[in-house]
């Protein structure tokens, strides 16, 4: 049989003896991600990967000049690490929905890859609307049950902002 040695017990934990400890302040809910973010960002890093391979594919084609190659697959990848960057603010969006475009629009700069870039961008488009809308419902789903879980964290004795009731750890009231 081990023992447990009291040093390696946290002093919150309840004396196993007398079923006594301090008593633990819940922790308020932190605030939401935004899914929408975490869904567009993640298709266009994925989208990052699929331009420079395409890039890559019609240079070994040898279908187009290898500057347009360079220039459109190495800036349309880095556009897309950029849009997913810019993701905190309404510009990446537009971004987002830029590269959208551009991605069914190089399709035809590239005829002998024309239907399978046609196909690969349309597919990301779809997928962007997707991320999109399906990343804003669950973005105020989210945003409810923060509001929620807030109200009953504040009705419970904590402010709502640290997870504490305002007292320090020796029981005195912070300023």
């Amino acid at each position: 049989m081990s023992t447990i040695s009291q040093s390696a017990v946290p002093e919150s934990a309840p004396d196993p003896s007398t079923g006594q400890g301090s008593p633990e302040v819940p922790a308020a809910p932190k605030p939401p991600r935004s899914a929408r973010r975490l869904f567009c960002s993640t298709l266009l890093g994925l989208e990052a990967f699929v331009v420079f391979f395409a890039a890559l594919t019609a240079y070994g084609l040898r279908a187009v000049d290898t500057g347009v190659i360079l220039g459109v697959g190495i800036g349309g990848a880095l556009a897309c690490i950029l849009a997913a960057g810019l993701l905190r603010s309404f510009v990446g969006y537009l971004l987002g929905t830029f590269i959208q475009g551009c991605l069914v629009a190089v399709a035809f700069l590239v005829p002998p890859m024309r239907d399978h870039m046609l196909a690969v961008g349309l597919v990301f488009a779809v997928l962007w609307v997707i991320c999109w809308r399906v990343g804003a419902r669950i973005d105020v789903e989210r945003e409810e049950r923060y509001a929620a879980e807030l109200a009953h964290a504040r009705a419970n004795g904590t402010d709502g902002t640290d997870g504490t009731d305002g007292s320090g750890a020796d029981g005195r009231v912070e300023p």
